[in-house]
């Protein structure tokens, strides 16, 4: 797969002129095109509607352009929720899907009326209690299946060493319990692999689901109201890998609910997704500007990003592309760690990367960086958090969220004297 930036050199330069290095951009073009294809693909279901997981990138300007599109939002924390409703967002638009969630956060959810999916069966006892027994009529609950998940296209995860969800047997239990304090709908929801990069995994996951639905509805006389296919859609990081075809994997998961939900007699039931990778990823990028090379055991370009502006390969030793811009046709005859400012040595972007030559003031176009990205910064070094910017279909390109400044680092000083004198002018 080709990784073409959304942006030339000569644009992202104007850009910079205004909003200096680093900063993510978004293009809404991308987004928007991904958006309608992923509505189409599912399309044959009419209850279908896709939950944006909030937690890939929380900034209302892009949540805004999915509600266009019906959209959702997948939430798991207080501050999600609150950005959910500040965009919109309420009751059945909004899925709180959290885990050792603490009272106050359940008592939020269930005042905006949003779906609750709880992660454990003394969940159940606790949520009760927050709700003065008083559960809302629709629930969801979330399965962990144990053991390896593993298809025969060798994608494997291992669902039995995550933190998440209930057993088979709790499942059940779980959910004869909420039939019996007279919740009258439910949901099921599930996530067995993460970043797939193949059109099997929906189908497959939805299948077995699907089984496991018609079976609880056999066994205790439940009603699905929809089955959450959750996320791990993946987007293609590296050049050699094939992109998913979302409107293949739609029919995939259509094929697994007309053989085994319609004739179970759960022809109504609606399906869910909560993809925040596959909506977003390759539609935004990091941009930064090569300020330094070193020359000593190896080739060293530092750059004025660092991980705390995107942290996955520092954290997983992730692959991310750079593209040099202005430089795309250029031999790659070099080859680089590509790295930031902090003291940690794995603060690296690119390690042993075959690049073209990269001089002092290139600017470096990391792609598909748009999820997982600015939503996991962080501020080790003192390093700031950079803007967000929104290229929109016009060309004209909107600031989303501004950079964040020394005064912002140190808010939460405000009530002391050091902020003072820090800031004498007030």
């Amino acid at each position: 797969m080709n990784k073409i930036p959304y942006v030339t050199r000569e644009k992202a330069e104007e850009i910079a002129a205004q909003y200096p290095t680093p900063f993510y951009l978004y293009d809404e073009k991308g987004i928007r095109e991904n958006a309608k294809a992923v509505k189409e693909a599912f399309a044959w279901n009419p209850g279908f509607r896709e939950y944006f997981a909030v937690k890939a990138t929380p900034n209302p300007y892009i949540m805004d352009i999915f509600r266009d599109y019906g959209f959702g939002f997948d939430c798991s924390s207080m501050t999600e929720l609150m950005l959910s409703n500040a965009v919109g967002a309420s009751g059945h638009e909004i899925m709180f899907s959290s885990n050792d969630t603490p009272a106050q956060e359940y008592a939020f959810a269930a005042k905006l009326g949003a779906i609750i999916n709880l992660d454990d069966i003394t969940h159940i006892p606790f949520l009760e209690k927050i709700l003065d027994g008083k559960f809302p009529e629709t629930m969801s609950l979330r399965y962990n299946p144990g053991g390896v998940f593993q298809m025969s296209n060798g994608i494997m995860d291992n669902p039995g060493d995550s933190k998440y969800g209930f057993t088979k047997a709790q499942l059940f239990e779980g959910y004869r319990i909420l039939r019996d304090k007279g919740v009258k709908h439910f949901g099921l929801h599930a996530f067995l692999a993460s970043n797939t990069v193949s059109n099997d995994y929906y189908p497959e996951l939805a299948g077995r689901l699907f089984s496991l639905a018609a079976e609880a509805q056999r066994e205790l006389g439940i009603h699905f109201a929809f089955i959450n296919l959750s996320g791990g859609v993946g987007v293609p990081y590296r050049k050699s890998e094939v992109p998913n075809d979302i409107r293949v994997i739609g029919e995939g998961v259509r094929e697994k609910y007309e053989r085994i939900l319609v004739p179970a007699g759960m022809g109504d039931v609606a399906i869910y997704t909560e993809m925040g990778r596959f909506m977003l990823a390759p539609y935004g990028a990091l941009v930064t500007r090569a300020i330094h090379s070193k020359h000593i055991y190896k080739e060293y370009i530092g750059v004025d990003a660092c991980a705390a502006n995107l942290m996955r390969p520092a954290m997983y030793g992730a692959y991310h592309h750079i593209t040099v811009l202005g430089k795309e046709n250029e031999i790659c005859d070099h080859t680089y760690d590509v790295v930031g400012s902090l003291c940690e040595n794995n603060d690296k972007f690119a390690i042993d990367r075959e690049l073209p030559r990269i001089d002092q003031g290139d600017l470096l176009f990391i792609h598909d960086a748009g999820a997982h990205g600015f939503a996991m910064g962080y501020n080790y070094n003192g390093r700031l958090w950079s803007a967000e910017l929104l290229l929109k279909e016009d060309g004209s390109v909107q600031q989303i969220r501004r950079a964040q400044e020394p005064r912002d680092y140190f808010a939460t000083f405000d009530q002391t004297p050091y902020y003072a004198k820090m800031f004498p002018e007030g």
